[in-house]
């Protein structure tokens, strides 16, 4: 009996190491296809925010690869709607913007607009401050990826991720 627990211990351990090992190694290629397609971007994340003011009150945005394709997506609020804004990384015009209607998209934009409620700083002054600090401090030429704010201690804050080459760094930014 002993022997059998020793073994299924073992095994789970071996697998779980696998699977950390194995996410790794796909956040690795991630970040490197990534890096590779931000090249193309001419747009920042700061600038997408900004552009996406014409569809409602950006709470969130990011840099993704959809179907290998980069895309910069922006979640916008106007009245008691959300919007999924994309906009185009080269030229920053808006692409389209279409209504959120899937139950996970929809309860991340609820919560997002509910922090966005309790902040005083626009999520694209609290991207530009957290690339600016990492240029500074980080020695590098660091770009911004995603933004999504939310409450740490009941205050607002944002979640900023950055990328240097195939660096990625996550930043705390305020938006008090």
């Amino acid at each position: 009996m002993r022997k059998s627990f020793v073994v299924v211990l073992t095994a789970a351990s071996i697998f779980a190491f696998v699977d950390r090992v194995s996410r790794a190694a796909d956040e690795s290629q991630d970040a490197a296809a990534m890096a590779k397609a931000l090249g193309q971007a001419i747009v920042t994340l700061q600038q997408g925010l900004k552009a996406s003011q014409r569809e409602g009150s950006p709470i969130s945005g990011k840099y993704e690869l959809e179907n290998g394709v980069l895309q910069l997506s922006v979640y916008a609020m106007k009245g008691d709607q959300f919007v999924e804004v994309i906009v185009d990384h080269k030229s920053g015009t808006i692409k389209k913007a279409e209504t959120i209607t899937d139950a996970g998209d929809l309860k991340a934009a609820q919560e997002q607009s509910q922090v966005m409620a309790k902040a005083k700083v626009p999520l694209d002054q609290a991207v530009e401050a957290a690339v600016k600090e990492a240029s500074c401090c980080y020695r590098g030429n660091y770009r911004a990826v995603s933004v999504v704010p939310m409450l740490k201690a009941d205050q607002p804050v944002a979640d900023i991720t950055l990328m240097g080459g195939k660096e990625v760094t996550k930043v705390t930014g305020k938006l008090d």
